[in-house]
């Protein structure tokens, strides 16, 4: 049976951090609108609070996520367990996308492994919601290691090559709403 808890703290915390992987679902206003949904890894995760939390946001072929956070804020992360015990943890939220060189990226920024570069922007939500559910239909999985690709490719590109890349591939969303500032 799910429960809805009133803050990111002790179990439902632990579950948290200790998944390799989460979502993320964000959808423009439009009723013609594509919802989005996205996987995160590669340890892009913090709980800044008990009802705060925020992850990295890397360079790739779409902008969704961003875009449909300026136009409504509305987001969903959620977590499951493919290892352990079934769980699934979902948090629900208003989010805001910053890029880098905006006020409050780079107080933010240091909340997360310096390792992890060509951030594209940091999403930060205010969490509304908190539940978990069984997750007993979610198979099990077991993590070998993250994939290194994401990286390499920029890489690869070097800084001017993912800006370019980013100025082509992310000034706009699928649906047409403005992705990136700069």
């Amino acid at each position: 049976m799910g429960k809805v808890y009133e803050s990111i703290e002790g179990r439902i915390a632990s579950f948290i951090e200790a998944q390799h992987m989460f979502f993320v679902a964000t959808a423009p206003i439009a009723e013609s609108g594509l919802v989005n949904l996205s996987p995160k890894g590669l340890d892009t995760f913090a709980i800044l609070g008990p009802r705060e939390v925020a992850y990295l946001d890397f360079h790739g072929s779409g902008i969704e996520t961003v875009a449909h956070l300026r136009e409504n804020g509305r987001i969903v992360l959620m977590f499951c367990a493919f290892e352990g015990n079934p769980n699934i943890v979902r948090l629900h939220g208003r989010g805001v996308a910053l890029e880098p060189g905006e006020p409050g990226f780079d107080e933010l920024r240091d909340r997360f492994p310096a390792d992890h570069r060509h951030v594209r922007s940091l999403i930060r939500v205010s969490v509304d919601r908190i539940s978990d559910s069984c997750g007993f239909a979610v198979p099990r999985y077991r993590y070998e290691g993250d994939r290194d690709q994401l990286t390499k490719w920029a890489e690869r590109k070097g800084e001017d090559g993912v800006r370019e890349y980013a100025a082509e591939m992310n000034r706009k969303s699928l649906d047409g709403l403005p992705g990136l500032r700069r």
